[in-house]
């Protein structure tokens, strides 16, 4: 091979593997170095070296700093092979930096590649030159791939693992929406709207909490969009997942009241100490704001940092009149103090029990009998209003199985035989001995 013919090759294999020319003709001087010492089996590794022209390609050869006047051809068989072994595993040893390299500016960023297969629940992709994993736990629930399917997902790892990089990439984590609402609004991407939270449920519903640093930027109308043509685009990429867009404000309450839309809120009491608010629905509003299967409360709650009860008007009454009824049986305790307690967020004996009597003290200005003796009496009363709620709980749900014993029973045997009895009449015929 001349030199002409070799510098080809090494612009090919540059150009194709996305590796750095110079790093393949450093690998091609180390095997040549290696094929040197094996031809005159030597132990000594500055005995020889080894420098090609990137220019014109000739390679020079010295041994002790003197040229060696032997061309490579005649290093033999056995010196060719280890020659050969060496560039290979050398290219491959830098074609493997260059992939973690380039993956390794990607982090957290979107790619798009092509689905290959599914490895014992492992989604592999064809990410450009490299093959990328996305494990169940970072797959959209439901969401089937069939090969030759484009896949867009989000670049989470990338590592070394034994003779290969592994990219790791994920379309169930949070930061794979927040990078498609960079590329569907332009204002995200730059900096005009800040994405505040993100609370998701793959597959589901997401929450996001999004601001803007302008105020003639209406920061959920821009992710929204004309006519919802840019949400439109981020729900359509996750296959129909429900997205939410709060407006983010600095009350708390504010934010929780956002949060638990479409619900109306009629009322929020936040307690600092327990980092719980108690939200107050009407009864037509309750379903609504707890959402499937405590959904929306879920997704409310971990978006917001606080710990969210929902309750009606009724069990809100109903829980502070059983606070004031109890404290006001301790020696020392007044109205005054059970409105201080119902302001501090405190709505029921279970806030008492939990926050203990040295918050109490602090926030009551009462003393360390008062404190301990309120605390006593509420983890009693505690357990009195949870039996009882246990019982409302079982007797709603033998009502209920009641119910639909009796409905079961009626849409049955009973429907059955009322049918029987239309269409028989209906026919002109008689009872049941009549042919």
């Amino acid at each position: 091979m001349n030199s002409a013919e070799m510098l080809r090759l090494l612009d090919g294999i540059s150009r194709d593997r996305n590796v750095d020319r110079g790093l393949l003709i450093r690998d091609l001087e180390l095997a040549m170095v290696s094929a040197a010492r094996k031809y005159f089996n030597t132990l000594d590794t500055e005995e020889f070296a080894c420098k090609i022209d990137p220019v014109m390609g000739t390679m020079t050869l010295t041994r002790h700093g003197e040229a060696l006047e032997m061309p490579p051809a005649a290093f033999g068989r056995i010196a060719a092979q280890t020659f050969k072994q060496v560039m290979i595993q050398k290219f491959r040893d830098d074609e493997r930096a260059t992939i973690k390299e380039e993956f390794g500016r990607k982090l957290n960023e979107i790619v798009t590649g092509i689905a290959q297969r599914y490895e014992g629940g492992t989604l592999v992709v064809q990410v450009e030159r490299a093959e990328a994993y996305m494990r169940k736990s970072e797959q959209i629930p439901g969401e089937q791939f069939e090969p030759g399917d484009r896949v867009r997902c989000l670049v989470l790892d990338v590592k070394e693992a034994g003779s290969k990089v592994e990219v790791h990439v994920s379309r169930s984590h949070p930061d794979f929406i927040k990078r498609l609402f960079e590329v569907e609004v332009p204002e995200v991407a730059e900096k005009i709207i800040e994405i505040k939270g993100m609370a998701r449920e793959a597959g589901y519903r997401t929450k996001i909490a999004v601001a803007s640093v302008d105020s003639k930027v209406d920061a959920v109308g821009a992710c929204v969009g004309v006519r919802g043509s840019r949400i439109k685009n981020i729900v359509d990429e996750l296959n129909g997942e429900k997205i939410d867009i709060v407006r983010y404000n600095e009350s708390s309450q504010i934010l929780i009241q956002n949060a638990l839309k479409p619900a109306e809120v009629s009322e929020i009491s936040l307690c600092f100490e327990l980092g719980r608010a108690t939200v107050v629905v009407r009864d037509d509003q309750l379903s609504l704001a707890i959402g499937k299967r405590g959904q929306n409360v879920r997704l409310a709650a971990r978006l917001t940092g606080w710990d969210v009860d929902i309750l009606t008007p009724e069990e809100f009454n109903k829980g502070l009149e059983t606070l004031s009824q109890t404290m006001l049986s301790v020696e020392g305790i007044d109205e005054k103090h059970v409105d201080k307690l119902a302001a501090l967020g405190m709505v029921s004996v279970f806030d008492i029990e939990e926050v203990g009597a040295e918050v109490l003290m602090t926030e009551l200005e009462i003393d360390q009998a008062a404190a301990a003796r309120m605390v006593e009496i509420a983890s009693t009363k505690a357990k009195v209003v949870a039996e009882e709620q246990q019982k409302a709980k079982e007797e709603k749900e033998r009502q209920m199985k009641e119910q639909a014993d009796a409905a079961q029973k009626l849409l049955g045997g009973e429907s059955a035989s009322a049918g029987d009895e239309a269409a028989n009449a209906i026919l002109g015929r008689g009872g049941a001995g009549n042919s």
